[in-house]
């Protein structure tokens, strides 16, 4: 082996010694050098939690952060899957085209990270305020399908991830003005696939739904997940609900096996300053 590679040494220098030496271009005085730009300079990759929030808030919200985006990336990866043909995309948002859907799960993964939530008005449009109420009553996304949980009757807030991937789109920078509420509750939102809405793609709730009921089928409780059924009459709107309130109101919930059912009502406002409560 050792007379091989010598072999290939000695064969492999004249050839390499044959070749003329290559001399460095000549460049003009006025040659202009173009640098690549930085396409994306100063984009924000990570939520930034503002400095009112304290340590043990700071701790909570991040984990509530990381939850939406496990949320939106498990819901996201079940379109790419099975398209909109699977039982669970029919369910939420009929027929319609899966883009959509995928482009606002998308948005919240890898889309700039422009904290938002709801509405600040024109000098605040990027922050949030989280009520001390939420890091009491919110849940983390390991106990869904826990405690009574279901889809169709719990709140879609009782977990901080899908509370928080709620306000994100009601923010510009990840709504862009176009998810709204579309359906008052989640009997409507069954009601606006059915009839192959073209809003249920950009529907926020309908967003949340589908993301919450895929995750506990899949991941939380494969195969079975908790969807409940559906007891509300159905309530359909074209427009933001009529129900309003400036501030968030507190009750007991008691002792009620669903303690989600109970809890108290809260209050967002949109980016046009439309007050929503749930």
């Amino acid at each position: 082996m050792r007379c091989a590679v010598s072999i290939i040494l000695s064969c492999a220098i004249p050839c390499l010694l044959a070749f003329p030496t290559l001399q460095p271009r000549q460049h003009s005085d006025n040659h202009t050098h173009h640098t690549a730009a930085t396409w994306n300079q100063g984009a924000i990759n990570d939520f930034i939690i503002h400095d009112s929030c304290n340590a043990t808030e700071v701790t909570q919200l991040r984990k509530g952060l990381h939850d939406a985006i496990t949320l939106a990336i498990h819901a996201k990866q079940h379109i790419l899957r099975f398209g909109n043909s699977s039982e669970h995309y029919r369910k939420y948002f009929g027929h319609a085209p899966s883009g959509e859907a995928i482009g606002y799960y998308e948005r919240v993964i890898n889309g700039d990270k422009e904290w938002g939530g709801h509405w600040r008005g024109s000098n605040a449009t990027n922050e949030t305020v989280i009520c001390e109420l939420s890091y009491s009553t919110r849940r983390p996304l390991e106990q869904l399908c826990a405690l009574g949980y279901t889809v169709a009757g719990s709140e879609s807030n009782t977990y901080f991830g899908s509370d928080l991937l709620h306000r994100l789109y009601h923010m510009p920078a990840f709504g862009e003005n176009h998810v709204e509420h579309f359906a008052e509750d989640y009997a409507g939102a069954l009601e606006l696939a059915k009839t192959n809405s073209t809003n249920t793609t950009h529907d926020s709730d309908i967003l949340q739904y589908f993301a919450l009921d895929t995750y506990a089928y899949d991941i939380a409780v494969p195969g079975v997940g908790c969807p409940g059924e559906v007891t509300e009459a159905v309530s359909m709107t074209e427009t933001a609900p009529a129900m309003s309130s400036k501030t968030a109101t507190a009750t007991n919930a008691g002792t009620a096996p669903d303690a989600a059912a109970a809890a108290p009502k809260e209050c967002h406002t949109h980016s046009d300053g439309t007050v929503h409560c749930t």
